[in-house]
């Protein structure tokens, strides 16, 4: 604002630059534009304060400046008006404030760094390392372990019925494998390992003949209250006596579990002969039964019997 000492003529100023000083001197004078713009008439007692303002500054200004001045308040003409945000604009400020925000962005940045690294180390990595486990294991480990396996029957057994099985069981596996079906692919593996086992085993089954230890039980079906099973108390051993696990299916429930020791069922006439052998001196005179030989799949009996079985007494 441009100001005059006491008593000295006021200095010639361009028109337009004393308008932009009335705006001004009207935005600083907040009392002014609050008493004076409202209610009617309001430009011209604004016209008359503003005299009043410039000549205590010893500075006459026309009344067509002041109504030039008036009108460009009112149409914010010489008001700044700030640009819109501009990405140029945004990243100087960015700049500008780096110091405030720069800390707390490279601590959330390691934070994720951290968190990539944990996700990758325990998750993503581990997993990566399965999938391709598990391809390989299809497409090269399961096929080469299910054509050994199935060699190996076919070197244990001449018999047509295990080869065929092993067959079945081969097409199976490759074809799940080739499908990437994992779990059925390994269970025909495992039927096949099962299968090559069954036929090299070789064992004895006997009768059991120990003290305190039942030969001999006979069960009431539930389907015929009426009737009785028979079974005979065997156990299967090497030929150095050690017990030998076998695959067992039970008739009363179908379950299936690997033992040493089940129920036959044979007829009432044997099971009656076996009971009085041993009630005569307490030992059984005969008590090998069967016999399984390496390469044959089925147990040569000397009994009489159906091959049923149960799995307790």
């Amino acid at each position: 604002m441009a100001e005059t000492r006491a008593g000295a003529p006021a200095p010639a100023l361009d028109e337009t630059m004393l308008a932009m000083d009335v705006v001004d001197t009207i935005r600083h004078a907040d009392r002014v534009v609050e008493r004076e713009l409202e209610g009617p008439g309001r430009q011209a007692r604004l016209r008359e304060r503003l005299r009043e303002i410039y000549a205590s500054q010893g500075i006459e200004v026309a009344d067509h400046v002041l109504d030039a001045g008036i009108t460009a308040l009112e149409q914010q003409r010489f008001a700044y008006t700030p640009k819109g945000e501009g990405w140029k604009r945004s990243v100087a400020t960015a700049w500008a404030t780096r110091a405030r925000w720069g800390r707390f962005a490279l601590a959330g940045f390691g934070v994720l760094v951290v968190a990539f690294g944990v996700y990758h180390f325990t998750v993503s990595a581990p997993r990566a390392r399965e999938a391709a486990a598990i391809a390989r294991e299809l497409e090269t480990e399961l096929p080469r372990a299910l054509r050994a396996e199935h060699d190996r029957v076919l070197a244990g057994t001449q018999e047509a019925a295990p080869r065929a099985e092993a067959a079945r069981l081969l097409a199976e596996g490759e074809a799940a494998a080739r499908a990437g079906n994992l779990t059925e692919a390994r269970a025909r593996r495992t039927a096949l390992n099962d299968l090559a086992a069954r036929l090299a085993s070789a064992y004895t089954v006997r009768i059991v003949n120990r003290p305190g230890e039942p030969s001999a039980v006979w069960r009431v079906p539930a389907a015929n209250p009426r009737a009785r099973n028979y079974y005979l108390v065997v156990e299967a051993v090497d030929r150095d006596g050690r017990p030998v696990e076998v695959p067992i299916i039970s008739e009363e429930d179908g379950r299936v579990a690997r033992v040493s020791r089940w129920g036959l069922r044979v007829p009432e006439a044997e099971f009656e002969r076996v009971r009085r052998d041993k009630l005569a001196d307490g030992i059984i005179d005969q008590p090998v039964i069967g016999q399984k030989v390496a390469g044959s799949s089925a147990t040569n009996w000397t009994v009489q019997t159906n091959g049923g079985a149960i799995l307790s007494w």
